[in-house]
């Protein structure tokens, strides 16, 4: 397959498991990874062009394996992630769009956390990004509009980041048009697919959490 300039996978520190899903998402990307986020490289069957970070958490064994890549290093000390700093060296290098794998699960809430925050402030900047565990996905959902391809029966949620207005959700269960989600509300977890389901808000900040392989909805 040929190669995208723009397509940017970062390999993050939390789970991730080699699904159909995950294998269509990066087929064709460029590859950086964030410190321990290096050991999903095997499992994926590629080399990453860069690895960055302070290696804090990049176990012994994975220096041997990849003694090739070059890397970038930082003091453990700093001001950014090392996610943050990879994706940084993506964009430094032409992203356009993004892939967060590992991103979503793992020992470190905080950083999960911290990438969907981050993952919305990228879509306000123009970047087209996904997060992904190989089993859950997450997008982020800005003023405009988003489609996302779900099997059906599969589960979703819609957490707002801020009060959202506006909200519309078409072809799921639990449909909305043109709905006002206060902030911290949980009226949107817990939605069914049908299919494609579209997004569209008018204002606000929010994610879509997708399970793609969770079909308890049926």
């Amino acid at each position: 397959m040929r190669m995208s300039q723009s397509t940017f996978t970062i390999l993050l520190g939390g789970e991730l498991r080699v699904t159909d899903r995950l294998r269509t998402a990066v087929a064709g990307s460029r590859f950086i990874a964030a410190d321990g986020g290096m050991r999903h490289a095997a499992a994926l069957g590629i080399v990453p062009e860069l690895w960055v970070g302070d290696f804090d958490s990049t176990p012994s064994d994975l220096d041997s394996a990849f003694p090739d890549v070059p890397r970038e290093p930082y003091p453990t000390a700093k001001a950014s992630t090392d996610g943050e700093i990879a994706v940084s060296e993506a964009i430094a290098r032409g992203a356009r769009r993004l892939v967060l794998a590992g991103a979503l699960a793992g020992e470190r809430s905080d950083h999960a956390v911290q990438h969907l925050l981050y993952a919305v402030s990228l879509a306000e900047q123009g970047y087209d990004v996904l997060l992904t565990s190989g089993t859950e996905e997450a997008v982020p959902l800005i003023a405009g509009s988003i489609e996302l391809d779900l099997p059906p029966d599969s589960l979703f949620s819609v957490p707002g980041f801020s009060e959202l207005r506006g909200l519309t959700i078409e072809n799921a269960r639990y449909p909305l048009a043109d709905f006002h989600l206060p902030f911290g509300s949980s009226r949107t977890v817990s939605n069914v697919a049908k299919g494609k389901v579209c997004f569209s808000l008018e204002s606000g900040r929010a994610i879509v959490l997708a399970r793609p392989y969770d079909l308890s909805g049926v």
